[in-house]
């Protein structure tokens, strides 16, 4: 189900057709009804630029007919061999992410109805090049009506990443947890891709939080957690505690975004958070991810912008968990060895886990709120009563098809990422936290010569669908270089000894 949520854009696409001025204008302009057409039968929100564009002088008013009609991302469209300045040119001027595709020879007529869009499209790619621009273009960018309808489709959750990145905000709060490297983040990264950053202290929440004592919203926060959850699936007495933390968060997010369209937050939620506030704030970051808002734990902030990416390219919620712990053998041996199509071996396993912030939407039935208990064990009385350790929220992740992945600034300020599909096993944990069984194809060599030789945190952002050509294009179009994914055994990676 598509998430609905005022803090994701919405993209409409602007189909301008160019022509070269030495072809027939008209097979171009036939060319762009036919996708246009084609992709409004595919359930694309797009508007047919009339103005087809032979000259420089014809950008600036398709352009203007593109803006005026709503299209926040464009489609270059090659309807013949096309004038590679101005089309180039629309690239440049318009705000937003655009892609150039051009037109498949098809219509009978190789004399005065051929278009040459083929060779165009070259012309086209260089004079990017010479300007620096960069533009999606897609595995084969030439196609019949159908098939360019089907291209701009596929682009629409690209260009979803791609402005939502650049119009995002990233609040944070606190510095990391001590000893948390892993959520070290280097601010040059952001700004290199447009993000934005507020960081603020964790007094500048408490204060926020303690000015939303006895707010009249309470309440009906609180009615809605119970709904949600269900009777004897929460703490009664901690409600109101973090219905007034969810709306200190909301109402941050309003006042200070700012200039930004968009919000999510990276927050500090150890070791000083729940003696302070009384509850641990796992249940309220999942209830906001679930409305896309994603809160990152552990002062995350690539964490949480990944999450973001994720929300916009899935167009689903997401989580982050830890990259956990190995799966027992006598667990695979009793539930997973042998049981599924695909031959899952034990080193394609792991169990990811985080203490409570998974969206209650994406956990089995007998979800419900809880106690963190590693924090119970390092700041309440031993043999004690959980206290202000309680608000995760727990239960095994239902199964679905999953994609890990992450982007992140290394220490010497460079952008890299990793990319990988798999899927949440129905596995019985026995564990605690939100946690789940998955599985990625050969996630042993991936864990060695991705993960840990790249030095990537242990925090990975989780979309629940099969999500990873968006995502890997998306990481393209905004400049990242490396982007790693899970190379089959037939690849070996470049640190893989070949004689193991």
């Amino acid at each position: 189900m598509a998430i609905t949520s005022s803090n994701i854009p919405d993209v409409k696409v602007g189909i301008v057709a160019v022509s070269r001025d030495c072809f027939p204008i008209e097979l171009s302009e036939r060319r762009r009804a036919a996708v246009a057409a084609a992709a409004a039968e595919l359930g694309v929100d797009a508007v047919e630029v009339k103005k087809t564009v032979e000259s420089e002088a014809d950008v600036e008013p398709a352009l203007a007919e593109a803006v005026a009609a709503g299209a926040n991302a464009l489609v270059v469209f090659l309807g013949n061999f096309g004038p590679e300045t101005p089309e180039t040119l629309l690239v440049q001027k318009f705000d937003g992410p655009a892609m150039c595709v051009a037109a498949a020879e098809g219509d009978g007529d190789l004399v005065n109805g051929r278009g040459d869009a083929y060779c165009g499209m070259l012309n086209c790619s260089y004079n990017l090049g010479m300007r620096h621009l960069t533009a999606h273009i897609p595995a084969y960018p030439v196609g019949t009506a159908p098939e360019v309808a089907q291209m701009i489709k596929d682009f629409v959750p690209v260009a979803r990443v791609v402005i939502g990145v650049r119009n995002l905000k990233i609040i944070s709060f606190g510095p990391r947890p001590q000893d948390f490297f892993a959520c070290n983040a280097p601010i040059k990264g952001l700004y290199q891709i447009g993000v934005e950053i507020e960081e603020n202290s964790e007094l500048d929440l408490l204060v926020a939080y303690k000015a939303h004592a006895n707010d009249p919203r309470i309440a009906d926060v609180c009615a809605d957690m119970a709904a949600e959850m269900g009777e004897g699936n929460y703490y009664p007495d901690l409600l109101e505690r973090m219905a007034q933390f969810e709306l200190t968060l909301l109402d941050w997010a309003e006042q200070h975004k700012g200039a930004r369209k968009y919000v999510a937050f990276a927050d500090k939620c150890w070791p000083a958070f729940p003696e302070e506030f009384g509850f641990e704030p796992c249940y309220v970051n999942s209830r906001l991810v679930t409305r896309g808002i994603p809160v990152a734990c552990e002062v995350d902030i690539y964490g949480a912008l990944s999450e973001y990416i994720g929300m916009c390219a899935s167009d689903d919620t997401v989580t982050l968990l830890d990259i956990n712990n190995s799966v027992p053998a006598s667990l695979y041996e009793e539930q997973i060895a042998d049981k599924f199509d695909q031959d899952w071996k034990l080193t394609d396993t792991f169990m990811g886990f985080h203490c409570g912030n998974t969206p209650s939407c994406k956990l089995c039935a007998d979800r419900a709120v809880k106690y963190q208990l590693i924090q119970h064990r390092l700041l309440e009385p031993a043999g004690s009563e959980p206290d202000f350790t309680r608000g995760t929220l727990e239960a095994d992740i239902a199964p679905s098809q999953i994609t890990f992945y992450r982007l992140q600034c290394d220490s010497d300020g460079v952008l890299r990422s990793y990319v990988a599909e798999g899927e949440v096993l129905p596995v019985t944990t026995c564990s605690f936290g939100g946690r789940g069984v998955f599985a990625i194809p050969e996630m042993g060599r991936f864990y060695r010569h991705v993960l840990i030789q790249k030095r990537y945190p242990h925090h990975g952002a989780v979309a629940f669908n099969h999500c990873g050509r968006v995502l890997f294009d998306a990481l393209r179009f905004l400049g990242v270089e490396d982007i790693a994914y899970n190379q089959p055994k037939s690849l070996p990676y470049p640190t893989e000894n070949p004689f193991a």
